[in-house]
């Protein structure tokens, strides 16, 4: 096993997880199709060397799983790369730009997640707001 494909696989991980995180629809595809070939390349750094042909000593022979899985994998990566830009597609054709916004209902659960942290302040006496909370403050549609 070579320490070089061990590093391209985290490498490759590492940055396609970073892509995928990302708001922008275009990165999230980049991001996919490098965790695509991360996962090629660890299935067959996992099949190991190859060995001898079938016909010959059968104590030696390489495994095929692996590389079945790959070819699954190259697939599976291929269909989801397709189905993104889809996505994609229609994303920049309705809103003219490719990043995903806010959902309405993540924004309901994060003012609600603040108004609770709000409230367990209030309630430890740790309020620093004489007044309680701001009446200015904003709240979305719960």
């Amino acid at each position: 096993m070579s320490l070089a494909l061990l590093i391209a696989i985290g490498v490759l991980t590492t940055v396609g997880v970073y892509l995928v995180t990302s708001r922008s629809l275009s990165r999230m595809i980049l991001g996919f199709s490098l965790l695509g070939h991360a996962t090629v390349l660890a299935l067959l750094v996992a099949g190991g060397r190859p060995g001898p042909p079938p016909i010959g000593a059968a104590e030696n022979i390489s495994n095929p799983l692996p590389q079945a899985l790959a070819l699954t994998a190259i697939v599976i990566s291929f269909g989801l790369t397709l189905f993104l830009l889809a996505l994609a597609v229609r994303q920049q054709g309705l809103t003219g730009d490719d990043l995903v916004e806010d959902d309405l209902e993540d924004r309901r659960i994060r003012n609600a997640a603040a108004d609770e942290e709000l409230l367990a302040t209030t309630a430890n006496g740790d309020d620093d707001m004489p007044d309680g909370p701001d009446p200015g403050r904003k709240r979305s549609v719960a």
